[in-house]
């Protein structure tokens, strides 16, 4: 019986299970609703932060399965605000994929030191940026159990 069920809720549409919810922090207005849009069509639900700080306060009461980073916002820097998610017991286990048109040569090394999961230069595929969000959150499901 319990399978039976199992199986109906895999294979049950989109709208009647969890939705992930994935926070894009790009003080780009275009692009946010781009991609929002993109992912809302994907199954996702989509929020958006268009300054750091916005990010981190929602980040906190949204508690998204997966973040998309700017690395250049008007207040704080990408940098910060992820490194800030890896060092808090209440973030660090939410993915993070930088998205970001910087040209730095040390632009990958840092994204990891300061905890991206993954980097992405802008402009990018769309379709790359979503085989990303699925691995990454498929990554990170079950993390949750471990604490039990």
């Amino acid at each position: 019986m319990f399978g039976e069920i199992l199986e109906q809720a895999e294979w049950a549409p989109i709208a009647t299970r969890r939705r992930p919810k994935i926070l894009i922090v790009d003080d780009d207005d275009a692009l946010a609703d781009v991609l929002s849009d993109c992912l809302e069509r994907q199954g996702f639900e989509a929020i958006t932060a268009e300054t750091g700080q916005a990010g981190l306060d929602k980040v906190r009461s949204e508690n998204p399965a997966l973040i998309v980073l700017d690395l250049r916002l008007p207040d704080i820097d990408g940098f910060t605000i992820c490194e800030q998610l890896a060092d808090s017991p209440q973030t660090c286990a939410i993915p993070v994929i930088i998205l970001s048109g910087t040209e730095r040569p040390d632009i990958l090394r840092r994204c990891r030191a300061a905890g991206g999961h993954y980097f992405l230069r802008k402009p990018y595929d769309p379709n790359v940026l979503l085989i990303l969000i699925r691995q990454a959150i498929s990554e990170t499901d079950g993390w949750d159990l471990l604490d039990d």
